[in-house]
């Protein structure tokens, strides 16, 4: 009876989804264990064999954590929403529904015929209007709220406004925009329901104001940081611009304090959290105020170091800060707006990046120094982002290398404040230095200067002690089509919720996804897009009178709302009323393990998080974190093949032959090369259609008359050709091989190559394993009692693969699969006491094989059910040493002998053995060294 694997894993895959083997219960006495992946974005391409590799990983700990006794919870779903599909929709006209609904399935078969072990009854999709109502419903809840620093939580809007109705807002503690105007409580109580709405908005957690954007004109949006990549969209490689715009922002910087405590509370990498505490990036020091000459106006700049004010020599302004065109002199004007200009085409990450590049403007105003009274020029440089800190730096180029390659270009005159030499670099360290040319300040060092300068500014009004963030509110609008619609409409151009009752707001047909004629988004073009009060529903924009109908947000969410949260939907999936109920929410808590790739450290990650935070300050959640355990898999690389073209593409040169010649590497689909020779099937890459200009090329062939393509690992790309389908792999070898490849290929979370020549070994070891069951006649598993050595081979394994599993070394577990089937096979093991539990061992990674086998061992139950082995200690008790027997210090043979020998035992038997006296030759040996458990040496 041979193995089939084919036949085997669409048997077990109908079984497991007709039974719903994997389906999680919310009302149980188990303890719970939440194993969660990121989803998926289904993209037309489907999934190539270095998608799974995470699922894979978190597909064997769950199945593991199943045989250990716990309730788990490992669900699956779609993050389908987002750009892709609007712009394949833009191509094509089709709905981005309609081909999101054929991406998921692909994926979902993909993923089925993988045989994960997904509890599929909770899938979720954020593109679901029953999903996404409870995306507009937390929206709703950020408006409503506001951030108290006195209790360090977000709390109701009515609470702010109970304040100020009473106090008035001068001794209000919370995070706000800047500039607040004060007002008593009887200004407020006077103030109509207007103005006071506006003054809200300055408060709400998520709140309405002109921003500095990332803005695609091709793609007609606005893009995260983590959607541009070297200043172009990731999606298409656009140019992408800053400008301002007027957009939904979420106050995730109030969560800034407890976003970087909460990270010493969970087990995640070392690298995740340090990217996450430099986006943080808190900093201590102090707010200082410069006045610019002959106006009321002041540059604030935030500086860690206040204890170099005296070093100031010139102002750097962001060149999107606000002031700058206010203080831009006419002489300067022009230089100053083409240096805009240039800057708006560079993205932050871009200008944060390049460090070797100077430039910058003169705007021509003057600031004045708060303790000497110099006038200090102020000048714009892109090295300075108008997001980070105030948009503004006091320059003080003899402590900082940026301001003094800026004031070297620019000879702008260095002053030294240190007893130092700075005459071929800034003195950067903060210790090991006397302050010099410093007024108040001379002979202090770094501690000292920081407090009395801080504590000088404070006493004339020109400054403050501040503890700085990095972080910066999150752009939460999208000019975009396939998204979620705020559940917003305006009056007079404020912004209203609608109530939670009505939701969900579902997006509406539009005959085109591009932005309008004059420059709306999207859902302008849409023929129903207001709001009706009186009767809520949405209606028909040409209705709108502004009376009791009103224009809806045309903007749509940004993909990471329905990410922030999605988790807690797995536990409770088909609620109508809730995210889920209280009830699961209170059994699930938060997730145990979630696997995901690393990219998402400063975007997905750290958005989650604070969504977390937040519900759990307004009680609909008792976790203050969402991901308890966290490891990100890494990449699974493909091996590109290369044909190499001369400059006038006439010649193609095998690699061999390439010399000194002037090439071009030319990206070659697998289809048509040899993937263990390397030979290019020429005939059919001319008939490709990717090559159809290489059709009457010349091909210089190697000494054996073939063309050997180059090969080089790298990322999997559809664009490199170098994608692996792992439905090719299931059909030819099946999914166990695959499942057991990818684990075998190295540790988890370290990148690795793919290479399909391996995959034929672990194929055969599953041959072998099935033959310690069946052999060409049928079923083989005997009831006997089994030998020493193969008890010590199934508990060695045991012991192994458990420890590994708990560590996720899945890697090693593999190696030790194989060898436990070679011994098992060397000593004729078919002995039921043996492969009874050896068939549940291998279960989290090989489950359909491992079905077929506990299945054939008479069990009616899926595998899964059962309990996972428990290692007994005695069977490797070695109760026999094999000694090694040497004279004069050379091994001549072994000798098995019991380790309750003792030396005088051991001596007689070694004198009585034949092969001594062969060796003695009836000599006396001189001296007999015995170490008991090691060794045997007869001297001379």
């Amino acid at each position: 009876m041979k193995y089939n694997p084919k036949e085997i894993e669409q048997k077990w895959q109908k079984y497991w989804a007709e039974n719903q083997t994997f389906k999680a219960s919310n009302e149980t006495s188990k303890p719970k264990y939440y194993v969660l992946d990121m989803f998926p974005y289904p993209s037309g391409a489907g999934l190539h064999v270095g998608h799974p590799l995470g699922y894979i990983a978190s597909d064997i700990f769950s199945r593991f954590k199943r045989h250990t006794g716990f309730n788990v919870l490992h669900p699956q779903g779609y993050d389908s929403f987002g750009l892709p599909a609007e712009q394949y929709a833009i191509q094509t006209g089709q709905h981005p529904a309609l081909t999101t609904e054929v991406n998921i399935a692909r994926y979902r078969e993909q993923l089925d015929k993988i045989g994960f072990s997904f509890d599929w009854s909770r899938e979720v999709r954020t593109s679901d209007p029953q999903y996404y109502k409870h995306t507009q419903w937390i929206f709703i809840q950020l408006f409503n709220s506001w951030y108290n620093k006195d209790t360090d939580r977000a709390e109701p809007i009515e609470n702010l406004t109970a304040i100020f109705s009473m106090k008035g807002n001068a001794s209000v503690y919370a995070v706000s925009d800047e500039n607040i105007e004060i007002f008593s409580a009887a200004e407020w109580n006077g103030f109509s329901e207007e103005q006071k709405e506006k003054i809200l908005l300055q408060y709400r957690m998520t709140y309405l104001a002109e921003t500095e954007v990332n803005w695609c004109p091709a793609l007609g949006t606005v893009l995260a940081n983590d959607e541009i990549i070297n200043g172009v969209s990731e999606r298409g490689g656009y140019p992408v611009i800053r400008k301002k715009m007027t957009q939904w922002s979420m106050r995730i910087s109030s969560y800034a304090e407890r976003l970087l405590q909460g990270l010493d509370t969970i087990d995640w990498s070392e690298s995740i959290k340090e990217s996450q505490r430099n986006w943080i990036g808190k900093s201590v020091g102090a707010s200082v105020f410069f006045r610019l000459k002959d106006t009321d106006a002041s540059i604030e700049v935030f500086t860690t170091r206040p204890d170099t004010i005296f070093g100031v020599s010139f102002m750097t302004l962001a060149p999107e800060h606000d002031l700058v065109q206010e203080i831009t002199t006419e002489e300067q004007k022009e230089a100053v707006q083409a240096y805009v200009a240039a800057t708006a085409k560079r993205s932050e990450r871009e200008r944060m990046a390049d460090v070797k590049t100077i430039s910058g403007v003169f705007t021509g105003a003057y600031a004045i120094h708060p303790f000497t009274k110099e006038e200090i020029p102020v000048w714009i440089g892109d090295y300075v982002l108008a997001g980070y800190g105030t948009g503004a730096v006091m320059a003080v180029p003899c402590g900082d290398e940026r301001d003094y390659a800026f004031a070297n270009h620019f000879a702008i005159p260095i002053k030294n404040i240190f007893n130092q030499d700075i005459s071929e670099a800034a003195y950067t360290d903060k210790v090991g230095f006397e302050l010099i040319n410093s007024d108040f300040l001379n002979g202090m060092d770094y501690k000292q200067a920081t407090k009395e300068s801080i504590a000088a500014l404070e006493k004339i009004s020109a400054g403050k002690a501040k503890v700085n963030y990095r972080l910066r509110d999150a752009v939460f609008s999208r000019q975009r089509y396939w998204g979620e619609p705020f559940p917003v409409y305006y009056v007079n151009g404020l912004p209203k919720m609608i109530e939670a009752a009505y939701l969900p707001i579902r997006l509406p047909e539009v005959e085109k996804y591009l932005p309008t004629e004059d420059g709306q988004p999207p859902l302008g073009n849409a023929q129903e897009w207001a709001w009706d009060t009186k009767n809520n529903k949405v209606v028909s924009n040409k209705l709108i009178d502004y009376s009791s109908v009103f224009p809806l947000e045309l903007n749509t969410m940004p993909g990471w709302a329905g990410s922030s949260w999605y988790w807690l939907r797995y536990m409770d999936a088909h609620n109508e009323n809730e995210i889920a109920s209280r009830e699961a929410l209170q059994y699930w808590q938060n997730v145990d393990l979630y696997i995901g790739g690393s990219e998402h450290a400063t975007g997905h990650l750290l958005y989650a998080r604070f969504w977390n935070k937040f519900l759990k300050d307004i009680g609909v959640i008792t976790t203050d974190e969402p991901f308890k355990k966290l490891i990100n898999q890494g990449m699974i690389l493909g091996m590109s093949a290369f044909v190499y073209r001369t400059e006038d593409s006439k010649t193609l040169i095998t690699k061999d032959k390439i010399g000194t010649t002037k090439v071009y590497p030319i990206h070659v689909d697998l289809a048509v090369i040899n993937d263990v020779t390397n030979e290019l099937d020429i005939e059919a890459f001319k008939q490709h259609p990717l090559y159809s200009e290489y059709r009457d090329a010349e091909f210089v062939l190697d000494d054996q008359g073939k063309y050997i393509v180059g090969r080089e690992v790298e990322k999997m790309s559809k664009s490199k050709y170098n994608v692996v389908n792992p439905d090719d792999i299931c059909d030819e070898y099946g999914a166990d091989t695959l499942r057991l490849y990818e684990m075998f290929l190295g540790p988890l979370e370290q990148a690795k190559p793919w290479n399909t020549a391996g995959i034929s070994g672990v194929f055969g070891f599953l041959k072998k394993l099935w033959r310690l069951y069946f052999d060409d006649n049928g079923f083989i598993v005997v009831d006997d009692e089994p030998t020493k050595e193969m008890y010590k081979t199934l508990h060695k394994t045991i012991k192994k693969v458990r420890e590994d599993i708990e560590n996720f070394s899945f890697n090693t577990s593999v190696s030790q699969f194989m060898i436990c089937v070679n011994e098992l096979t060397q000593q004729k093991c078919h002995h039921r006491a043996i492969l009874e539990p050896l068939a549940v061992i291998i279960a989290p990674y090989a489950p359909h094989i491992a079905e077929e086998l506990w299945h054939a061992l008479g069990h009616d139950q899926s595998v899964s059910e059962a309990l996972f082995p428990i290692f007994d200690e005695k069977y490797l008790v070695e109760s026999e040493k094999e000694y090694p027997v040497s004279f004069n210090g050379k091994m001549r043979f072994t000798l098995n002998l019991s380790l309750d020998l003792t030396v005088e035992q051991i001596q007689e038997i070694v004198m009585a053995d034949e092969r001594t006296q062969q060796q003695l030759q009836g000599r006396e040996p001189k001296k007999i060294i015995i170490v008991p458990g090691k060794i045997i040496n007869l001297v001379g």
